[in-house]
C-alpha cells in the first residue's frame, strides 16, 4: 500500500450507480458523496419534481446526473429506470436500494392493502431491481449493490414490525444475492442505519423521536451524511473483500438493546 493507492480506494470515477430514494435523507446524501467520489448517479424517486431537483444540484456539485421518476413498487417502472440509466450512460455498476415506506400498523389490526404496499417497497422492489439491472451488473468489473436496512431488522419493533420484517428479509436476501451473484464479480452488502434525522423519523412524535435518538449508546440521531462513509466503503474498491455483510451505523442501537 502506497499513498496514490490508498488515494484510489474510494475513487467512484466512471462508475454509474443508481441510487433509489435518492431525492432526499440518507439517499440524497449517498448521491451527493458518490457524486463527490467521481460516480455518475440516477436518482430515483416517486416526484418528478424532486428528481428534477437533485438532478440540477447533483450537477451543480460538478457531477453527471439523472433524476428519474420511479415507484419502486411498480415492476415496470423499475425496468424502465433500469433502461434509462444504460441507455444514457451505457453502463451500471452501482445500485443503491434505499427508497422505503415506514407504514406503521401494529400487530392484530394490519390491512392486507397496508402489507403489500410495505412489502412491494421496502422488500418486493430492492429484490427486483437489482434482477433487472443484473446483465449490466455482470458486465461491470466493479460491480456492487447496497441494500440500505435497518438496526430495526435486528430489534423487536413494536407497531412497525411490518416494516422490520421486510427490512430483514433484505437481510436475508442481501446475503443470498452475495452467494449466487459472487460468480459475476458481484458484491452485494446491507447497511443497516439506526436513527438518523430523516423525513421519515420527523415524521413521529418529539417524544417518539427523543426516545429513538436516546436508545443507543451515542445517545442521539445520526445526520444523513454520517451515512455516506459506510456506503462509500461498500461500493468501492476500498470494500473489495467485502460481500455478504451488513454494516450496523447505528449509533450502538443494536448492541444497548
Amino acid at each position: 500500500m502506497d499513498a496514490e493507492k490508498l488515494r484510489s480506494l474510494f475513487d467512484l470515477t466512471g462508475r454509474v450507480a443508481i441510487i433509489t430514494g435518492g431525492t432526499r435523507g440518507i439517499g440524497r446524501a449517498i448521491a451527493e458523496g458518490f457524486v463527490a467520489a467521481g460516480a455518475t448517479v440516477v436518482v430515483a424517486s416517486r416526484k418528478p419534481a424532486a428528481c428534477a431537483e437533485t438532478e440540477a444540484h447533483l450537477r451543480a456539485m460538478g457531477g453527471e446526473a439523472l433524476g428519474v421518476p420511479t415507484h419502486v413498487g411498480d415492476l415496470d417502472a423499475l425496468h424502465a429506470l433500469v433502461d434509462r440509466a444504460a441507455q444514457t450512460f451505457g453502463r451500471i455498476d452501482i445500485v443503491v436500494n434505499d427508497a422505503a415506506t415506514g407504514l406503521a400498523q401494529p400487530l392484530g389490526a394490519m390491512t392486507a392493502d397496508a402489507w403489500a404496499k410495505s412489502f412491494d417497497v421496502n422488500l418486493r422492489g430492492p429484490v427486483f431491481l437489482v434482477q433487472e439491472a443484473l446483465p449490466y451488473l455482470t458486465e461491470s468489473p466493479a460491480a456492487s449493490v447496497i441494500n440500505v436496512v435497518s438496526a430495526g431488522a435486528f430489534l423487536h419493533s413494536p407497531a412497525v414490525s411490518m416494516y422490520a420484517a421486510a427490512k430483514a428479509a433484505l437481510v436475508a436476501f442481501t446475503r443470498s444475492m452475495a452467494a449466487e451473484y459472487a460468480s459475476r464479480g458481484i458484491r452485494v452488502n446491507a447497511l443497516a442505519p439506526g436513527t438518523v434525522d430523516t423525513d421519515m423519523v420527523r415524521a413521529t412524535t418529539p417524544e417518539a423521536q427523543e426516545r429513538m435518538a436516546r436508545a443507543s449508546h451515542l445517545a442521539r440521531a445520526a445526520h444523513p451524511d454520517e451515512m455516506v462513509g459506510p456506503a462509500l466503503l461498500m461500493a468501492s474498491d476500498a470494500g473489495s473483500f467485502m460481500t455478504g455483510q451488513v454494516v450496523l451505523a447505528d449509533g450502538g442501537l443494536v448492541v444497548a438493546r
